[in-house]
């Protein structure tokens, strides 16, 4: 009896496709209040030019670099704790290799590009929540 090809589940399937971005001159509290009224963990930082990368916050950033070192939410500034630039995905890429490739990254999330253009977010729990077995 044969196995039955496994089907391929592309990072569109199981990706949100709500973004929410902030300028990278907002402050870390901005960033956290914002998180909060949209319930999301990660935000993307707007590019300043065409030139620019896009970057992102998340809310390990503002744990890690503003609350654990006691620092003001309102005296730093998201770029001073950003990650740029991104690394994203494609959303046709097969899942596998996409946790194959956030894994060596050490990330959580990754923003979703489709024709230049990011689409969505995937996150880990995105893969838990839609039941995706790698």
């Amino acid at each position: 009896m044969s196995e039955e090809p496994k089907k391929i589940i592309r990072v569109r399937d199981v990706m949100t496709s709500e973004l929410h971005y902030i300028d990278g001159m907002a402050t870390a509290g901005e960033a956290a209040e914002m998180m909060r009224i949209k319930k999301s963990d990660a935000l993307l930082v707007s590019r300043r030019n065409s030139n620019d990368a896009t970057g992102i916050v998340v809310v390990q950033d503002i744990i890690k670099k503003v609350v654990l070192p006691e620092q003001s939410p309102e005296n730093v500034n998201v770029y001073e704790i950003m990650t740029k630039p991104v690394i994203s995905l494609p959303a046709d890429m097969d899942v596998r290799y996409a946790v194959r490739l956030m894994t060596r990254a050490d990330i959580r999330r990754a923003p979703v590009e489709d024709k230049g253009e990011y689409i969505g977010i995937l996150s880990f729990a995105n893969l838990i929540l839609g039941g995706v077995i790698i």
